[in-house]
């Protein structure tokens, strides 16, 4: 009876394990041919930004061997993610291991896939993916050649400019985990970072919309602006404007104190 309940315990363990939804350490970068140094250690400080770690880089010595110190100046704070990569001969042997191979390119043709999605799009999919996915970027100069494209099971794109749609790849990298952190923040190390002090924009309803027209025009009729009729009518202009910027609580208060020091100063005059 024990032997059975650890063979359940076990199953269940498994079984939850791989039920569980992708977070950013199941996502896998990979670089296939890179050239420049300088771009490797970019592309570090890109992942290390968005919460990413694993890289992997296939080939990498088939043109000019890439410069380790040119890699970490470039890196900055993001030397780790360069000093855990991984280093592989070919690509099929880098992606072995993953449930999903997602070749980023910007080129169609007859020996490419048949569809593309974009990084928005492929952050969405991946949101509802198990196991880990592998994120493959091609050589700088060239991007995925088509044998290299023919190893992922799907392509990716970013939209950009038909008069010049090819992207540094550390920018490109940048983009795709900034959509893939968005959709796979999971963990608390990976919430969204804020400079302590900012809040949210969070603007004000209509009954605050509606304390904040009244405060203005009051102040406006403090001062002699209402004469002659016109305060309803510029109650609805002051509400409507109000609205359609999203006027924040600071942003109103800030308002009221210019007007209501406006009005302390015409009644002293």
């Amino acid at each position: 009876m024990e032997a059975l309940k650890n063979a359940i315990e076990c199953y269940r363990v498994f079984f939850s394990a791989t039920l569980m939804p992708m977070n950013v350490q199941d996502v896998i970068i990979v670089l296939s041919r890179p050239a420049e140094s300088g771009n490797v250690g970019a592309v570090c400080r890109a992942m290390k930004n968005m919460g990413f770690s694993r890289l992997r880089l296939v080939n990498a010595a088939a043109g000019e061997p890439l410069r380790d110190e040119i890699v970490r100046t470039r890196a900055i704070h993001a030397v780790d993610v360069w000093e855990q990569a991984e280093f592989f001969s070919t690509l099929e042997e880098a992606v072995s291991g993953c449930a999903l191979v997602i070749g980023t390119t910007r080129r169609a043709g007859r020996r490419r896939k048949d569809y593309s999605l974009t990084a928005a799009e492929t952050a969405a999919l991946l949101r509802n993916q198990r196991g880990s996915a592998a994120l493959v970027f091609g050589n700088e100069r060239t991007g995925l050649e088509d044998g290299e494209l023919r190893v992922c099971n799907m392509a990716a794109h970013i939209p950009a400019s038909a008069s010049f749609p090819s992207l540094n790849l550390s920018h490109a990298v940048q983009i795709f985990c900034y959509e893939l952190f968005l959709a796979l923040q999971t963990s608390p190390e990976h919430e969204f970072f804020t400079e302590p002090g900012l809040g949210k924009w969070v603007p004000l309803g209509q009954e605050g919309i509606g304390g904040l027209v009244q405060s203005v025009t009051g102040s406006l009729e403090d001062l002699g602006f209402y004469k002659q009729p016109g305060r309803a009518d510029q109650e609805r202009f002051f509400r409507d404007i109000f609205s359609r910027a999203g006027i924040t609580q600071r942003e109103a208060e800030y308002l009221e104190g210019i007007f209501a020091k406006a009005g302390r100063l015409g009644r002293k005059g």
